[in-house]
């Protein structure tokens, strides 16, 4: 195998259990990680109201922000609510065109076409073990991990490198089946 980036302490897996005991530790995020996400999206938010004109950033903030009725934002800015409305979405066009288009292809939307393609090809490179395809679905600082083993691979060359290391890689065919849906749990109540 090659020489991997870095390693861990194995992860164990065992059976998840239907219900969490009392006594398990709360991992929700703590008070800090709130704020610091509240920030960045504050931040983000000035910094895209900062690259509209001021009267498409009034109506944005009228509207969107505090929640103004479209009657409201007119009287407000002397004007009609057709002329708001318009500004209203040009400085929603405006603000969606300035995201990057990496932000915007990040993450495909759930059961979305377009996770169903990428899921496709990736299943497809795995199954003719195809490392040149599974490498082109990564980011360049992609990190493989296998848990339970301690190995973490990082990059393309990388996980490359890896993959035909692997038992299984590029002789018998492999073949990926994908799970059935967990049905909704139902609860009978006594009469």
């Amino acid at each position: 195998m090659p020489e991997p980036a870095r390693r861990t302490e194995p992860a164990w897996f065992e059976p998840y259990p239907d219900a969490l005991p009392e006594d398990l530790p709360d991992t929700a995020p703590g008070p800090e990680a709130r704020y610091e996400t509240r920030e960045a999206l504050a931040l983000s938010f000035v910094a895209g109201l900062q690259r509209l004109p001021p009267r498409q950033r009034a109506v944005l903030v009228l509207r969107d922000v505090l929640g103004f009725r479209t009657a409201e934002v007119a009287d407000l800015l002397d004007s009609n609510g057709v002329s708001a409305n318009s500004a209203l979405q040009r400085a929603r066009t405006t603000l969606d065109d300035q995201r990057s288009v990496r932000d915007r292809d990040r993450t495909p939307l759930p059961r979305s076409p377009r996770e169903r393609r990428l899921v496709g090809r990736f299943v497809d490179a795995l199954e003719n073990s195809d490392i040149d395809g599974l490498v082109a679905l990564m980011t360049e600082d992609a990190w493989l991990t296998m848990p339970p083993e301690p190995l973490e691979y990082q990059g393309h060359a990388a996980i490359a490198g890896f993959y035909p290391t692997l038992p299984w890689w590029g002789g018998q065919a492999l073949r990926l089946v994908p799970p059935r849906e967990r049905p909704a749990r139902v609860r009978l109540l006594p009469p």
